[in-house]
């Protein structure tokens, strides 16, 4: 079923953003997956919901910490700790081990977005390169698809893991150049976050900022090419049918 055309691209920043587009590159986390379950699993070890989106941000926070300082660590290693830090100040119900294996258990057995097969099925019928590129490791992704049974649709799924600090250093996106082959000018980056837009910016890639809740994008950022409010817009942006 088709979405309007305000759904498949509200913005495009300049005459030539759409042409010459050999590959597309995804982040993984909140873009691809949908983290909304997460909040039923800090509920059910005793926390209020919300704080799944205060331990996400704080994952990220010393990711990007981190990344400052010239260091790496893996996300699962961060994720952990920083549940353990945000876990113990309140009384759960589950011993704080057991609560912390829940809750990266359930991370790790997410689900896609609804907007997601659509526009992965559809990208794959085109003469494009389809990546995604996450702070977290390869096999989150791999899961992430597998399950979704879109695993086919992407050519690689690319971490910085091992390679470079987190995006959105902008060495990290160097990582999808090298692999694909395809210069950093000709590769769009698809995120939900700003953060992510404005570092593939600094390296060069075009964007596309994925706005499903209807959020402002924030001024001091570099702004993106363009803006979605649904994934299936994006083969329209590349040059083919919106979905």
């Amino acid at each position: 079923m088709g979405v309007s055309r305000a759904a498949c691209h509200t913005r495009c920043m300049g005459d030539d953003s759409t042409t010459g587009i050999r590959g597309v590159v995804f982040d993984v986390n909140e873009t691809l997956s949908d983290l909304t379950p997460l909040g039923a699993l800090f509920e059910a070890v005793g926390t209020p919901p919300g704080l799944a989106k205060t331990w996400f941000a704080s994952v990220l926070r010393d990711g990007f910490a981190l990344a400052a300082a010239g260091e790496a660590r893996a996300f699962s290693d961060i994720a952990a700790g920083q549940l353990r830090v945000l876990l113990s100040g309140f009384k759960i119900s589950h011993p704080l081990d057991e609560a912390v294996a829940t809750i990266m258990a359930g991370f790790t057995s997410l689900d896609v977005h609804d907007d997601v097969p659509a526009s992965l099925r559809a990208l794959a019928g085109m003469d494009v390169t389809a990546m995604t590129l996450s702070n977290g490791g390869a096999e989150v992704a791999r899961g992430l698809l597998d399950r979704a049974g879109l695993l086919g649709t992407v050519d690689a799924l690319l971490t910085v893991e091992g390679v470079s600090r987190w995006k959105p250093v902008p060495d990290s996106y160097d990582v999808a150049v090298r692999h694909s082959g395809v210069p950093a000018g000709q590769l769009l980056l698809v995120a939900v976050h700003p953060w992510d837009i404005h570092g593939a910016a600094a390296a060069g890639l075009r964007t596309a900022w994925l706005n499903r809740d209807g959020s402002v994008y924030p001024e001091y950022y570099s702004q993106p090419d363009h803006e979605l409010t649904d994934l299936r817009g994006l083969p329209a942006v590349i040059g083919g049918p919106a979905y």
